[in-house]
Order: C-alpha cells, then sequence, then structure tokens
C-alpha cells in the first residue's frame, strides 16, 4: 500500500488493522472516530500536533515488515 500524507485514515487502518497501535502510540484515536472516513494522514497529524513526515516514516516502515510479501519471508 502506497501512503501519502493524503491517503485517509481509514483506508490504512482498513488495509491492516495492525498499523492501530501507531496511532495510538501518539495518542491518535483517530481510526475509530467517524472523521477517519475524511481525515488525511496529514489533516490528523496537524490537529494531534504530530510531525508528519516523521509518521509517514513510521507507517512506511511498519508496511515495509508487514506486507504478504514480507511476511512470506519472514517466515522461510
Amino acid at each position: 500500500m502506497e501512503i501519502t500524507k493524503d491517503t485517509m485514515i481509514y483506508d490504512i487502518v482498513a488495509y491492516d488493522s495492525g498499523c492501530a497501535d501507531l496511532f495510538m502510540e501518539i495518542g491518535m484515536h483517530c481510526f475509530s472516530c467517524p472523521a477517519a472516513l475524511f481525515e488525511t494522514v496529514d489533516e490528523a497529524c496537524a490537529v494531534h500536533g504530530v510531525d508528519t513526515d516523521d509518521f509517514l516514516e513510521e507507517l512506511r516502515a511498519y508496511f515495509a515488515e508487514h506486507t504478504p510479501e514480507a511476511e512470506t519471508e519472514n517466515a522461510e
């Protein structure tokens, strides 16, 4: 999944609910909020005082390790 500052929070968590912990760790409970359907990563970061680029880096690192391909490689 390609994640940008314009990706909706809901789309990210719907793709892999395991990443919800990253949101929780920085006080973003957005994924369980109805606004998550319409709120982008950038908007959520602005509201919560989180640097968007830093958070995107964390999300991308998570997904680099948790893609179906990466999980297959880790199982071998």
